[in-house]
């Protein structure tokens, strides 16, 4: 194996063990456990998890996705949140090889996936979470080379603010909630790490996921449009999206105006 395949085995075996303990983040912060104590037990028979029952995915395998003692089922969400742990810091580890940039992408990364998996179970995002996100991405700006801290602050107050004012137009429209202030607080924690240039292709990314998924999800429940789909996700998969190819954003951008500008003197010409 290579330096470099070594190194990215290593990104992944780490994330997956990160993973493991976000599998216990997402289970105990909405139920307000602590996540230190006690340590790590099956929730029906209530047995300590040995450690050896405790690898990342290997475990749940060896194991066939039951308890070790009392062989309740354990659901397959565990072994794919270490998965796409380890998955997500083997891609960042990849792109920006290892340095302080790669390290603050994969706290945002581990952030994300705690906040993505307890809005898809419980429609929130939890303030303890996001909140100290906001001042924890903002002195990491310091550690990014293309974000700086004056680009990180607008970004937290635009971030915020844009999402607020959607929100708060929805509402005065439709007359009901269609985003919680969750998405408001989850967009400024974003935009303090990613700098303010990634509000509108956080917004433009996240919102074209949600589609994607929102409208066959619609026609498949014959809902009648009203079905409450989590917009965290969507948020946290179009900043990382927009993280790892933010090189190519700019001249994406500069293609789309002018393709624009076409459309607009072709039809007005």
């Amino acid at each position: 194996m290579t330096k470099i395949g070594l190194l990215l085995a290593c990104a992944f075996i780490f994330g997956a063990v990160i993973g493991s303990f976000l599998n216990v983040c997402i289970y105990r912060i909405p139920a307000g456990l602590s996540i230190v104590r006690p340590a790590s037990r099956c929730p029906k028979c209530l047995e300590p998890i040995r450690w050896y029952h405790n690898i990342p995915i290997l475990s749940w395998v060896l194991l066939k996705g039951r308890c070790a003692y009392c062989e309740v089922p354990v659901s397959i969400r565990y072994p794919l949140v270490e998965a796409l742990t380890g998955i997500l810091f083997t891609l960042f580890l990849y792109r920006f090889a290892f340095n302080p940039v790669t390290l603050v992408f994969w706290l945002l990364c581990a952030t994300l996936v705690v906040i993505s998996f307890i809005d898809l179970d419980h429609q929130i995002i939890p303030d303890v979470i996001s909140l100290p996100g906001i001042p924890i991405g903002f002195l990491c700006s310091f550690a990014v080379p293309w974000v700086s801290w004056q680009s990180s602050l607008l970004g937290i107050l635009a971030g915020g603010g844009v999402l607020l004012v959607i929100a708060l137009g929805y509402e005065l429209l439709a007359k009901r909630e269609g985003m919680g202030l969750g998405d408001v607080k989850l967009l400024a924690m974003l935009c303090a790490f990613l700098g303010v240039r990634a509000v509108f292709p956080i917004i433009f990314l996240g919102s074209v996921l949600g589609t994607l998924v929102g409208v066959p999800l619609m026609l498949l429940k014959k809902s009648d449009g009203k079905l409450a789909i989590p917009f965290g996700p969507f948020l946290a998969a179009g900043a990382l999206i927009y993280g790892f190819f933010i090189q190519f954003w700019d001249p994406l951008m500069r293609w789309y105006g002018v393709a624009l500008m076409d459309i607009w003197r072709s039809i007005f010409s």
